[in-house]
């Protein structure tokens, strides 16, 4: 059997959001017991908790809600790329030895080990020209496991514009920690909630 990498970061009350938006929070309308056989629950959580793939809904006001988005680009080769330690943006240099014959999906490792105890308000970014670069060698998807492809501060969202204007989608808060630079399957599909800005996805890569 093929090995599996579950790439999703754990969901729960204490999962950090970005700064304003809304927590992870659940309650449960029935309980097992008497007369009742089963439990169901409630949860209210923004559509960016977790590993989620934003709509381009999120950064343009005409763009398309994530349910309307084809799925094709979240399925497929992928390769992971490893840019630990790179300051704030991810730039060209930083990627530039893991380039060549490059599948249609790239995820971007930038943590050691991503913070799941609290929001990075330093979180590394995509440069917008390390963007352009991946679109002009035909990538269709970037991913990252920081939770913006812009830095916390940004009001411009220069790298969300830029997959705006390129057609690109994106993964975002992915957990790569334990995955070795290389090239797997992706698969990480989005929920198709007709209205919805973004998604979560259950992330998981498979070894080819």
């Amino acid at each position: 059997m093929k090995k599996l990498w579950d790439i999703s970061p754990p969901i729960h009350a204490q999962a950090p959001v970005f700064p304003g938006d809304t927590a992870y929070s659940q309650v449960w309308a029935a309980t097992i017991g008497p007369g009742c056989p089963v439990n169901v629950s409630a949860i209210t959580l923004s559509p960016h908790v977790g590993a989620h793939a934003d709509a381009p809904l999120h950064y343009d006001p005409s763009g398309a809600a994530i349910g309307a988005v084809a799925l094709d680009a979240f399925l497929g080769p992928c390769r992971v790329i490893h840019a630990m330690g790179c300051g704030p943006l991810v730039r060209p240099e930083h990627i530039a030895h893991a380039l060549g014959a490059l599948p249609p999906r790239v995820l971007v490792r930038v943590y050691e080990r991503q913070p799941q105890d609290r929001f990075d308000d330093n979180l590394p970014a995509f440069a917008p020209d390390t963007v352009e670069q991946l679109a002009d060698l035909g990538v269709r998807l970037i991913g990252i496991d920081s939770a913006s492809i812009d830095p916390a501060s940004s009001k411009t969202l220069d790298s969300h514009q830029t997959i705006r204007r390129r057609g690109l989608r994106v993964l975002e808060n992915l957990l790569l920690d334990d995955v070795p630079e290389g090239d797997y399957e992706l698969i990480a599909l989005p929920l198709k909630l007709t209205t919805a800005d973004a998604s979560p996805v259950r992330a998981v890569l498979r070894e080819l």
